[in-house]
């Protein structure tokens, strides 16, 4: 199977116009949902009692996913991963300012985690076996599917089978790019998402895949030039990433994505981000393994 890459120069200089159109949609860029940070105890060996006792966290979560995880004006990123993040940090005692976010693309996401740059990771990170031989998966706390991004005149590709034989964009490390190569697409990968666009624009491919709910973010964030075709054709159930073997902490988060389901906060913080695009769906239950 044919995998090509896109010059790093290029991709860069697309990345960034595509960052300035993404950053001037339609999410609100004060909108937080999170409660306000209480006082919290914990068993005293625990990643809570450290993070709490610190009073600060790291999550690592996309800088280029519109309605997820998108930099805006602010210098702080917005959208539905991160609200998640601010949830859970609440939870922990730490206030919003006390969190600090570092851009996690798609082949970076496990090293962080490995290497301690992060103490978690929301971003768009769909749950396999591979990546849970080294880490571990809180969640899920969303089912998206992979989809097909096509120029809004394109009305040659409604599937995954037109993708056969053609030039794909989509990002390294993904489990949409492994999905490409699988059905026989020519994968052509990048390091993140909008990097796609200006390729898809020229016509040096035909399409971007990945999940529907990023597809719908970078559609609605160029109204007028993209399409999303065709039914999900993959389950891409979305987790947080956490060190491996992390027991306690894993099973305190899946406590806090219940509770918030539970109270009113997880579907607030859908309806301020992804909800201005997508409608509201129940959430999965988290996986206790």
């Amino acid at each position: 199977m044919k995998r090509f890459r896109l010059p790093l120069i290029a991709l860069a200089a697309v990345g960034a116009l595509a960052l300035s159109a993404c950053a001037s949609g339609t999410e609100d860029p004060g909108a937080t949902t999170a409660p306000e940070p209480e006082e919290m105890s914990f068993e005293e060996g625990t990643t809570m009692a450290a993070l709490n006792e610190a009073g600060e966290i790291t999550i690592g979560t996309k800088f280029d996913q519109p309605l997820f995880g998108l930099m805006g004006p602010s210098g702080t990123p917005e959208g539905f991963d991160v609200e998640i993040g601010k949830i859970i940090a609440s939870h922990l005692g730490i206030a919003e300012d006390k969190i600090t976010w570092k851009e996690a693309v798609s082949a970076n996401r496990e090293p962080f985690i490995e290497n301690g740059e992060v103490d978690i990771v929301i971003a768009t990170y769909t749950i396999n076996d591979t990546r849970k031989e080294v880490i571990s998966f809180a969640g899920p706390y969303y089912m998206a599917g992979q989809s097909i991004l096509v120029l809004a005149d394109n009305d040659d590709i409604t599937s995954e089978d037109d993708l056969v034989g053609q030039p794909v964009c989509s990002v390294t490390g993904s489990t949409p790019a492994e999905k490409l190569a699988e059905i026989g697409a020519e994968p052509v990968l990048t390091d993140t998402y909008s990097n796609c666009l200006e390729p898809l624009r020229t016509g040096a491919v035909v399409a971007v895949s990945t999940d529907n709910v990023i597809l719908a973010g970078l559609a609605a964030q160029n109204e007028g030039e993209f399409k999303v075709v065709g039914e999900p054709f993959t389950e891409e159930p979305y987790g947080i990433g956490l060190t491996l073997d992390d027991t306690d902490f894993r099973m305190w988060i899946n406590d806090v994505l219940e509770e918030s389901y539970a109270d009113g906060t997880y579907e607030e913080a859908w309806n301020s981000t992804a909800g201005t695009v997508l409608p509201f769906v129940d959430p999965p239950t988290p996986d206790r393994y």
